[in-house]
């Protein structure tokens, strides 16, 4: 399906689109228009966040301007510059479905769309907004105001789990991560042989749509087949992710359609709503309550820390204090890091992985057996989430960076602000395995929070 195009009207060949693909997707000669393989490329998005060729009011006048905005499906509302490389946009099917009376719309948010969508309202970089968001997003009409976050802390207790079953009972090692698409595929077009060592665990995203649609269904007493989940994602691969086949665990596609935090910028002005002068609200309980450890997902190094945190109670059957908490040497950016983590008599091995750009010398240390690790985290974007495709725009390499930092440190506040920062401490987690999952990788959380992949 097309995620990722490229506007040949408008692309100039400037060729800053190439030199951050980590697929080489992206070809053609320098002061060209620019051709997008979809063979290769891994709608990722950074092609998106990079470019500096568009169309815009100023610029160009209101009719070229208004033409591609028709063209690309936004609202008239939309008045920022257009850019060659965009993600293809379905907020005018969300706009629908909320303008319909027998569709129940619940929406969930990922950790790092918090940290950016402020900055589209005249805010600083990096605002923490998870009770403007929230917010706006009830403001908009939505039924239910759910949370990723939420479904970060299950994908703790699965991945966890899995991870102590296949090192105390001899699994496939390294366990990969597999909450990136992006990375699951890669791994599926160019190393199908390895996929057997991916995390059999959905995505957080994933992981809520079923449990939106089964679980949630009762909860707020609607039928499956009535409810619209939506996803706003810093990630444009998530409607990639959405669209798989076998993602349809709740008997119903699990997640219907997939926003990124731009297009969330665009719907609540196309609402009328000032974000900035929102007075906070709560998400919708109880799945819209989360840990420290959900919202760290957001950033590289984030879902190894959150493992890391309940993978020591899963093995030790002790807990960890406080002072505990932070495994700083599996935070920052550079592109692999490794850690030996003591928990209890066990000593876990495990790596980090930033930028998919840096994949293939692990990728090449797997394949002959040299790679020293049980645990190996996976993220496709610069630095996370927070870098994700559908993140706000910055053109500028400086502000771009202030702004990761910025949001990379609201995100490590927020957890630390958390009265609870360990997964397994959630009421709420507690609650769905007590009342209907069961256990972490039991048979009804296999069928509804797990999933296989193209293999040869």
């Amino acid at each position: 399906m097309a995620v990722i195009q490229i506007d040949k009207d408008l692309c100039t060949g400037c060729q800053e689109c190439t030199k951050v693909c980590p697929t080489f997707a992206i070809e053609g000669e320098a002061g060209e228009a620019q051709t997008l393989v979809e063979e290769r490329c891994v709608m990722c998005g950074q092609c998106v966040q990079k470019c500096k060729s568009y169309v815009s009011l100023i610029d160009h006048g209101k009719e070229a301007y208004a033409a591609k905005r028709a063209e690309r499906l936004l609202p008239e509302t939309v008045q920022e510059p257009l850019f060659a490389a965009h993600n293809v946009s379905h907020l005018a099917e969300l706009i629908a479905a909320l303008n319909d009376p027998n569709k129940f719309t619940v929406v969930q948010s990922a950790p790092a769309v918090r940290v950016g969508i402020a900055e589209d309202f005249g805010l600083p970089l990096g605002s923490l907004a998870s009770g403007k968001m929230a917010a706006a997003l009830r403001k908009i009409g939505f039924d239910r105001v759910y949370d990723t976050n939420f479904s970060a802390d299950l994908t703790i207790m699965e991945e966890g789990t899995e991870l102590v079953e296949r090192v105390t009972k001899g699994g496939i090692l390294p366990m990969f991560t597999s909450c990136c698409p992006a990375w699951v595929k890669y791994m599926e077009t160019n190393h199908p042989q390895l996929t057997k060592h991916l995390s059999t665990c959905k995505s957080p995203q994933q992981m809520a749509g079923p449990v939106f649609k089964t679980y949630g269904a009762k909860i707020d007493k609607v039928k499956a087949d009535k409810i619209y989940n939506v996803s706003v994602m810093p990630c444009t691969c998530k409607t990639y992710e959405a669209a798989r086949p076998e993602m349809n665990a709740s008997g119903h596609q699990d997640i219907d359609v997939v926003i990124t935090t731009r297009e969330l910028g665009y719907l609540i002005k196309y609402k009328g709503i000032d974000l900035a002068t929102l007075p906070d609200e709560q998400f919708d309980m109880p799945l819209g309550e989360y840990t420290g450890a959900g919202a760290i997902f957001g950033v590289t190094g984030g879902v190894m820390e959150a493992a890391l945190r309940t993978g020591y109670t899963l093995i030790t059957n002790k807990e960890l204090g406080n002072k505990d908490l932070d495994f700083t040497a599996v935070r920052g950016s550079d592109g692999f890091r490794t850690a030996a983590i003591k928990i209890g008599d066990l000593t876990l091995k495990v790596g980090i992985v930033t930028n998919l750009k840096n994949i293939e010398p692990i990728i090449e240390q797997l394949k002959a057996g040299t790679l020293d690790c049980h645990f190996v985290e996976v993220m496709t974007c610069p630095e996370g989430c927070i870098t994700g495709g559908g993140q706000p725009k910055l053109l500028s390499d400086v502000d771009r960076q202030d702004a990761n930092d910025k949001r990379r440190e609201a995100i490590y506040q927020h957890d630390k602000d958390l009265p609870l920062r360990k997964s397994h401490e959630s009421a709420a987690i507690k609650k769905i395995y007590a009342e209907y999952l069961e256990k972490p990788c039991g048979h009804k959380s296999h069928e509804l929070l797990h999933t296989h992949y193209k293999h040869d």
